[in-house]
C-alpha cells in the first residue's frame, strides 16, 4: 500500500545516521523522561477496548464550524492569525505568509479508507478551496499528521514542505518534488525564500512509524515559525519535557503556542501531553496565547472527546493561560484574545444518527499506539 509511505535510502539515510539522535539502529529521544509521566500500573488498552471501550469518545452531534474564506480574504490586522481546521491542522498567517501545519483532510487516521479512527466531520474548508500556501510543515509521519490523500493533492500545487529528518521519503513517493522538500534535524533552521520567516525544528518526546517494521526510522519534531515581528511554537506530538525551557531560551518568546492536548492515556503519558501537562509545558515555554490542538477530530484514546477542552477551560485561567479555543474554521488573532466560550458543550445536545462502520478492525500494518 502506497499509503504506508517510503523508506529513507541513500543520501537521506546517511544523513539520518549522521544525526546525534541516531543510536546505530534507529532514531531516539535523548532527554531523560520526567518521572511520573507514565503510570506503571496502567495497562495499555487492548485493541477491543480501543475499538469499543470508553465513554462518550465520539460527539453525538456536529461540532460548530464556520467558513474562514471571507476572513482569509483580509489580512490580519495584527499580522498574525491562526485558523484551527481540526486536529493538528492549523493555517497560520504570519506577516504575509500562509503556513499550514500537519494537513489532514482524509476521512480516517489510517492507511485504509475502510478501517481505523474516523474523523468526526469534514474539514470546514475543502482542500481545493484553500488559498495559495507558502509552506507546509509536517511534524512527523503518524497517520493523523501525515495523510496520504492530502499530500497527493498538495503535491499538485507544488507547495514547499518543511519536515523532520527522513519524512521526505514519504513525500517524494507521493509526488512532492525533491527540490520542494526541506528536512530538518533538531535545532536546524530553514529560511523561507523571499521572506524573513525562519522555520526551526526543535525537540519533542515522541516516536514515529507508519507500519510494524519502521518504528523510529524517521524523526519527530516540534517547530518554531519566526518572522521579524512574530513567533509561533507548534508542538507536533510530544510528552512533557524540560527541553521546553531550552526552546524558550533559544527560540522564544512566542506570540502563539500550539500544544497537543488530546489522545492522552496514562500508559503512554511520556509521549503525549494531555491538557494538564500541556499547561505545564506552556509554563516552561511561555507565550502570549495558547491554542490547543490535537483534539476534537479523531478518537485516539479512551477519554471523552471533549475532556481536553473541559480541563483546559477549568484549569487554564487558574494557571495563568490565555486560552484561544475557537470553533473549527474560526480565524483568531492572538493579539485580540477576548475570552473563551465553551462552544463544545452544545454538541452533544444535537443528536444525530450514527453512521454505520464498514469495517471493525484496524489495518494490520498500523503501529500501536497509532499516534
Amino acid at each position: 500500500m502506497r499509503s504506508l509511505g517510503g523508506k529513507p535510502e541513500g543520501a537521506r539515510l546517511e544523513r539520518i545516521k549522521a544525526s546525534p539522535l541516531w543510536d546505530g539502529e534507529r532514531l531516539r529521544n535523548v532527554h531523560p523522561i520526567m518521572p511520573g509521566l507514565r503510570d506503571p500500573s496502567a495497562a495499555m488498552p487492548t485493541l477491543k477496548e480501543f475499538l469499543c471501550g470508553g465513554d462518550r469518545r465520539v460527539p453525538q452531534g456536529p461540532l460548530p464550524s464556520v467558513s474562514p474564506l471571507e476572513a482569509w480574504g483580509r489580512a490580519p490586522a495584527s499580522g498574525l492569525r491562526a485558523t484551527w481546521l481540526g486536529h493538528s491542522t492549523v493555517l497560520i498567517e504570519i506577516d504575509g505568509l500562509r503556513v499550514l501545519t500537519d494537513p489532514v483532510w482524509g476521512p480516517r487516521a489510517s492507511p485504509s479508507r475502510l478501517a481505523g479512527p474516523k474523523r468526526f466531520q469534514p474539514v470546514p474548508v475543502p482542500l481545493r478551496a484553500m488559498p495559495p500556501l507558502d509552506l507546509v510543515i509536517v511534524s512527523h509521519d503518524h497517520y493523523d499528521h501525515l495523510d496520504y490523500p492530502t499530500i497527493r493533492e498538495l503535491a499538485k500545487r507544488d507547495v514547499p514542505f518543511v519536515t523532520s529528518l527522513g519524512v521526505g521519503a514519504h513525500l517524494e513517493l507521493w509526488g512532492v518534488r525533491p527540490e520542494r522538500i526541506v528536512e530538518l534535524d533538531w535545532w536546524e533552521a530553514h529560511k523561507v525564500p523571499n521572506s524573513e520567516v525562519m522555520v526551526t525544528a526543535a525537540p519533542s518526546q515522541h516516536f514515529s512509524g507508519r507500519g510494524v517494521h519502521d518504528r523510529n526510522a524517521t524523526l519527530w519534531s516540534s517547530f518554531v515559525i519566526r518572522s521579524q515581528k512574530h513567533a509561533v511554537f507548534f508542538s507536533g506530538d510530544t510528552g512533557l519535557t524540560t527541553e521546553y525551557t531550552q526552546i524558550r531560551e533559544l527560540l522564544g518568546p512566542f506570540d502563539l503556542v500550539m500544544l497537543e492536548v488530546g489522545a492522552f492515556h496514562p500508559a503512554w503519558g511520556d509521549i503525549h501531553l494531555g491538557p494538564e501537562n500541556a499547561l505545564k509545558a506552556l509554563g516552561l515555554l511561555g507565550g502570549r496565547a495558547f491554542l490547543p490542538v490535537h483534539w476534537g477530530t479523531f478518537s485516539l484514546a479512551m477519554h471523552p472527546w471533549d475532556q481536553p477542552a473541559e480541563v483546559l477551560f477549568e484549569r487554564g485561567p487558574k494557571a495563568g493561560a490565555q486560552l484561544l479555543m475557537p470553533k473549527l474554521g474560526e480565524p483568531v488573532e492572538p493579539a485580540r484574545v477576548d475570552g473563551v466560550e465553551p462552544w463544545w458543550r452544545v454538541v452533544d445536545r444535537t443528536a444525530r444518527k450514527p453512521e454505520p462502520e464498514t469495517e471493525t478492525t484496524l489495518h494490520k500494518a498500523m503501529p500501536w499506539p497509532i499516534d
